[in-house]
């Protein structure tokens, strides 16, 4: 099903009625302009510029090098393949956790200088102060709770999150913090799905799960894992809808095979 041009552009709002008329929410991402419009022309809701383009267009091992400059080149080529849908765009690692001012002037940069239209930062009352800059100056914000990528070191692990008591009391004051500060969204990632049911009925904003069950109001996963183009990463959450990989691969060698066998061009495919 492809979505035609006639299609209201998603926005923040758009996605908080979603939540009130109990529609899921739909939302991968795309670092680039051909993949945005192919993920925007299939229907999707939303479309995250993440941070996880370290991961899969530089081949880092955690999100924490690429740069606003980065972020802001990737998010310029996704909003100019979108028609459709709301784009975010990753704060990258050191952009906004210690100084409110740095986040804002981050903020600005990505919102100016690419067109998109919100951005998304990692963790809860650490970053509140950056949080209420940001949305004080008239810029959305996705928050994200949960397993959050960029703290990587100091978890040690990607293991499931919020399954102490603990950790969970914490995890639904940030949620309703975060909320309170005015976010419009909530990534909750790797959390188990009973809890995260819970903080998705707790709060009025829309919650978008990443490994953690059916019950929040959306989902996101990224795109390369989705199509099957990253075959070493298999997560439990992870559903491959394609195998990218494979066929990519394959043909890449029958190609190779055609041209030195003198099989391509044929006369057809000459001039």
């Amino acid at each position: 099903m492809s979505v035609h041009k006639d299609v209201k552009r998603v926005t923040t709002e758009t996605l908080r009625k979603m939540k009130f008329d109990s529609e899921k929410i739909t939302m991968l991402t795309a670092y680039d302009f051909t993949t945005a419009k192919m993920v925007d022309v299939g229907g999707i809701d939303a479309i995250l510029v993440g941070d996880s383009a370290a991961n899969v267009m530089a081949g880092h091992e955690t999100t924490l090098p690429i740069t606003l400059d980065q972020m802001i080149y990737h998010a310029q080529c996704v909003v100019r393949g979108v028609e459709r849908a709301l784009v975010v765009v990753d704060l990258p690692f050191g952009s906004y956790q210690s100084d409110p001012q740095k986040a804002l002037d981050s903020a600005v940069r990505i919102m100016k200088e690419s067109g998109a239209h919100a951005v998304k930062l990692e963790g809860g009352e650490e970053v509140a102060e950056s949080v209420k800059r940001i949305i004080n100056a008239g810029i959305p914000v996705m928050a994200h709770l949960g397993l959050t990528p960029q703290s990587i070191y100091q978890f040690g692990t990607y293991k499931v999150r919020a399954k102490e008591e603990e950790e969970a009391e914490k995890l639904m004051r940030d949620a309703k913090l975060l909320e309170d500060l005015g976010c419009f969204a909530l990534v909750l990632e790797k959390i188990p799905a009973t809890f995260a049911k819970k903080v998705s009925e707790s709060i009025t904003i829309p919650t978008i799960g990443i490994g953690a069950g059916k019950d929040c109001d959306g989902q996101v996963l990224v795109y390369h894992d989705m199509v099957g183009m990253n075959k070493d990463f298999t997560p439990k959450f992870l559903r491959r809808y394609l195998d990218l990989y494979s066929e990519i691969s394959g043909a890449v060698a029958q190609y190779v095979q055609d041209v030195k066998s003198v099989n391509f061009p044929n006369d057809k495919e000459s001039y």
